[in-house]
C-alpha cells in the first residue's frame, strides 16, 4: 500500500468516525482534528489489539455467528476514547451502536470506492 493510499484509508476513516458522531447518540467527538487522531489510535488498535482479543473470544464469537466482533469493536472504541481528548463514549450500549455504524458506513464507502 503506498503512503498516499495509507494516507486517503486515513482520512476517510476518520470522516466516518466523525460522522457516526452525529449519527450515534453517546459518541461524541470535539473537532475533525480529534477524528484524525482517534482514527489514527483505533487504527493501530484494529491492527493489534483487535486480533487479540478476537482469538481469546473466538467460542464466543462462534456462538453468536460472528457478532460478537461488534462487543470487540466496542471495547477497541472505548479504549480510546478513553485515551483520547475530545472523544468520548458515554456507555456500551453507544459503544456497540457506534461499532457498528462505523462498519456499515466502511462497507458502503468501499463498495463505492476502490479503497
Amino acid at each position: 500500500m503506498s503512503l498516499m493510499n495509507l494516507l486517503y484509508v486515513w482520512v476517510l476513516s476518520a470522516v466516518i468516525l466523525y460522522f457516526t458522531a452525529f449519527l450515534v447518540p453517546g459518541f461524541r467527538i470535539r473537532s475533525f482534528g480529534r477524528a484524525l487522531a482517534g482514527a489514527l489510535v483505533v487504527g493501530l488498535f484494529n491492527a493489534t489489539l483487535w486480533w487479540i482479543l478476537f482469538i481469546l473470544t473466538i467460542p464466543l464469537t462462534v456462538l453468536t455467528l460472528g457478532l460478537f466482533t461488534f462487543v470487540i469493536d466496542a471495547i477497541v472504541l472505548r479504549i480510546a476514547a478513553g485515551l483520547l481528548k475530545g472523544f468520548e463514549i458515554s456507555g456500551w450500549i453507544p459503544a456497540i451502536l457506534g461499532a457498528f455504524v462505523l462498519a456499515l458506513l466502511q462497507l458502503l464507502l468501499k463498495s463505492f470506492l476502490s479503497v
